[in-house]
């Protein structure tokens, strides 16, 4: 039986639940492009799909639509695949489990897709009508857009009439998305130098922080697992020798990392307080699990309101000699950890409240080979972006080591004339007597990309509420997407 069965608006909700059991990560499109096709197919509508795996579905217009613009709808196809530690799902392979939760859709252990699957429900449920009235639409679909918008830079667009886009990839209703950040993936690599060495196994693990979009929601304050670890094994540093072995936290650079798990081994206690100096095995973790438990007094204090829930969870093993990297490389990894620079980094001059640039460390692992910081980076004004990386590219060279850049997507620039935003504006006063929103964001959606392929293009993006977008709480408002829904009707049958 249908998850999602009774919910209005009812095809939207029908397209939306067999999405969620379509595999979509970023990179392994295939099967969410293929169903898209097949969805042409079987209607008789013209459609492209491209080496890419990008796809564009044409409905042409209903009668008394012929002379009206053609319309851009656009989306993206895959999803963050974000899981609790205890869920085993494969995002490759298996569907999502969803549930409705009072007025919301969210998914068990995982995160709900919701960005975009429900762009693509709502352009699906409008294509598979014959009622709805609208002029030529052009369902533009593309991959990868969680992972540098890759599929938005690779597509081609001739085949495109439409000068209207209404970009269906926003999170909060009635707000109006005009103006984005521009950003890249930079990959901070260091050397790893291994050797063996002696000492006692212990785990710390940073755990139950609340995550988020490393664009929308980098201005929260919330905590970051990563530079909190780089934290922890810095005043650690202090009191102990000891030698890293393992690091990994979070999974996506546009992710606040929820999580981070370091293993070290612990040679001995530095401390002034020299009757530990000497202590059994035994004796040394349990002094460094009570360094461990102050330090994480200090840190929840400090995120009490923005990050309640932080756990930093301790356990010792026995005394054992394995490789570990050598104090010089691990003294490296502690300092890069702590002096590249993470979060906000400038607000907006211009628009009150807006971030201009901020970088996010989502993603820290160690091999064999190297230690790997995997950073969002994000500007509103490409200049200031450029000297961030260039700044970070600085202290890569002074550690020894380098940085690979990836994904570069331009800023969307605000259009100053818009008349797809008076229109929008208007219709929406006219349904719910309020002005609605106009915004820019710190995040990225694919308008700018798109700008710089069709020449005077007129976008603007919405969507229905959705919270925890990134992390396994995401949640999509049931009665928002049917208000949402109500008005892109609206939009679209304008004249």
């Amino acid at each position: 039986m249908s998850v999602l069965e009774g919910l209005e608006p009812k095809n939207v909700f029908r397209f939306f639940e067999e999405i969620t059991k379509i595999p979509r990560p970023s990179y392994k499109e295939e099967k969410i492009s293929r169903y898209l096709v097949d969805f042409a197919k079987e209607r008789n509508l013209e459609h492209y799909q491209d080496n890419l795996g990008n796809v564009i579905i044409i409905g042409e217009a209903a009668p008394g639509y012929e002379k009206v613009d053609p319309i851009i709808l656009q989306g993206h196809m895959d999803m963050v695949c974000e899981k609790e530690p205890d869920c085993f799902i494969d995002f490759e392979k298996d569907p999502l489990t969803i549930k409705v939760q009072g007025d919301e859709i969210t998914a068990e252990g995982t995160t709900l897709g919701g960005d975009d699957g429900i762009a693509i429900a709502y352009a699906l449920a409008i294509l598979d009508s014959d009622s709805i009235p609208h002029p030529r639409l052009e369902f533009v679909c593309t991959v990868s857009e969680e992972v540098g918008m890759e599929g938005a830079k690779g597509i081609d667009v001739s085949v495109l009439k439409g000068k209207k886009l209404l970009n269906l990839d926003s999170e909060e209703e009635g707000q109006m998305l005009v103006s984005c950040a521009g950003g890249c993936r930079a990959d901070c690599i260091l050397p790893a130098e291994w050797k063996e060495t002696k000492g006692q196994e212990v785990t710390i693990e940073v755990t139950g922080l609340r995550g988020g979009h490393s664009g929308a929601e980098i201005d929260q304050g919330r905590a970051n697992a990563n530079t909190m670890m780089g934290r922890i094994l810095l005043e650690l540093s202090q009191v102990y020798s000891y030698r890293i072995c393992r690091l990994e936290g979070g999974s996506k650079d546009n992710a606040i990392p929820r999580e981070c798990k370091a293993g070290l081994l612990v040679k001995k206690y530095t401390g002034r307080d020299k009757k530990h100096t000497k202590k059994s095995e035994k004796g040394l973790a349990k002094k460094l699990e009570a360094d461990v438990r102050e330090i994480e007094s200090r840190i929840k204090k400090e995120f009490s309101a923005a990050d309640p829930d932080i756990q930093i969870l301790v356990s010792a093993g026995d005394a054992v000699t394995q490789k570990a990297l050598t104090k010089k490389a691990g003294q490296k990894a502690v300092t890069l950890i702590n002096l590249m620079p993470n979060g906000i980094q400038r607000m907006s001059d211009d628009i009150e409240g807006l971030v201009e640039t901020s970088l996010n460390l989502g993603v820290l692992s160690l091999d064999e080979e190297k230690l790997s910081l995997r950073y969002a980076v994000r500007s509103s004004v490409g200049t200031a972006k450029e000297f961030l990386v260039k700044k970070m590219e600085c202290l890569m060279e002074t550690l020894g080591g380098t940085l690979e850049r990836a994904g570069d997507y331009p800023a969307w620039e605000y259009r100053k004339e818009s008349k797809l935003r008076e229109d929008m504006i208007r219709i929406y006063k006219e349904m719910y007597g309020k002005e609605p929103r106009v915004e820019a964001i710190h995040a990225g959606v694919e308008c700018g990309i798109l700008a710089g392929k069709i020449e005077g293009l007129d976008a603007v993006s919405i969507g229905p509420d959705m919270s925890g977008v990134h992390t396994t709480e995401e949640k999509l408002g049931i009665s928002s997407t049917k208000r949402t829904w109500d008005f892109i009707l609206k939009v679209i049958a304008n004249k």
